[in-house]
């Protein structure tokens, strides 16, 4: 079927009525992941379709699992679910299209189907869980998935507000959570006493998971105090270690500056990589450096460091505080004002 915004049909149908008619069709993320879409193997593929050329006036908008099928079978570009329209055609650029068999121009790339492999969610807080939380609504934080679909391991990024939500989320994608990643200690991302409101976090995912959290090592012990989880649980670590998830590598990068220990996370993803990057970075401004634990100098050289990450790298923020949830580098280092101060 194609899922538009809510709207179904069957593989190629005729799609114009279900999107403007000045609409490209964009083809992201294929697989043999059937099973995720609920039926039977379809013969030729399956694939996540993307609308929007012309995407000025759809900033946010959300789309989620396609199936459409090409002449020259499946093809990937990425493919998560909740990507925006916005946020996929930046990166499309210099992709050639083919004729899809629904009869509207699409855009893809060869892939090797080991890549399919590499698993990747982009979680908002208040909205994708945790939606009846204020707290939540109102701090807009982001949760990750990053794992390996083949071993089924899985990692989880900053997960508060509700844990137990995002381990059923990534279980309904057929994986386990075998790990945390924590980029700091701020109670929205790790939980804890947030202005007299108590989040769930780390210590409440261990109620459910008995799994590592790994961390800056400088960051261990705002960790502990913040979230009263012992460091037996909490593995400290050094820049440039590396967590894996399956077969999945992931580098921790130490950029403190909002924090000692503040991280931000690297992935290969068979394109040019994602950078999960906290509260250190965003699509626009950094991290404040005007609390506990924060130094403006430290983060001005963490701010130096990453803008030594290559432009193909795609920006994950920690918050959606901007009209887009992210974001290549390259975009991000010449419209952030932030890069312009050093």
């Amino acid at each position: 079927c194609i899922r538009d915004r809510g709207e179904r049909g069957v593989v190629g149908e005729p799609v114009g009525e279900r999107l403007e008619e000045d609409r490209d069709l964009f083809v992201a993320a294929s697989g043999e992941r059937t099973e995720r879409f609920g039926g039977s193997r379809h013969g030729s593929g399956h694939a996540r379709l993307f609308g929007g050329a012309d995407v000025e006036d759809l900033p946010g908008s959300g789309v989620d699992e396609h199936v459409v099928t090409g002449p020259e079978g499946p093809r990937q570009l990425v493919g998560d679910d909740g990507d925006t329209i916005a946020a996929v055609h930046q990166l499309l650029a210099g992709f050639e299209p083919f004729e899809a068999s629904h009869g509207a121009p699409a855009y893809a790339r060869p892939v090797d189907p080991a890549d399919d492999r590499f698993y990747f969610r982009q979680f908002l807080s208040g909205a994708d869980f945790a939606a009846a939380d204020r707290v939540a609504q109102q701090m807009v934080n982001f949760a990750y998935a990053i794992g390996d679909r083949a071993t089924g391991e899985c990692l989880l990024v900053d997960p508060a507000y509700d844990p137990a939500a995002l381990v059923e989320l990534v279980g309904a994608d057929g994986l386990r959570v075998t790990g945390v990643l924590a980029t700091h200690y701020h109670p929205d991302h790790v939980g804890g006493s947030l202005f007299g409101n108590e989040i769930a976090g780390i210590a409440a995912l261990l109620e459910v998971v008995d799994c590592p959290v790994h961390l800056q090592a400088d960051e261990v012990e705002w960790v502990t105090r913040t979230t009263g989880v012992g460091a037996g649980q909490l593995v400290g670590h050094a820049s440039g270690d590396v967590v894996r998830a399956g077969d999945v590598a992931v580098e921790l990068v130490h950029t403190p500056g909002h924090t000692p220990g503040s991280q931000c996370f690297l992935v290969a993803d068979g394109a040019g990589g994602r950078l999960v990057s906290g509260d250190t970075l965003f699509l626009d401004g950094c991290g404040r450096t005007d609390l506990p634990g924060s130094d403006p100098a430290q983060m001005l050289a963490s701010l130096r460091r990453l803008a030594q990450v290559p432009d193909d790298v795609v920006l994950y923020p920690g918050h959606r505080y901007s009209a887009a949830p992210f974001a290549a580098m390259g975009s991000v280092k010449a419209d952030n004002w932030v890069f312009d101060q050093i």
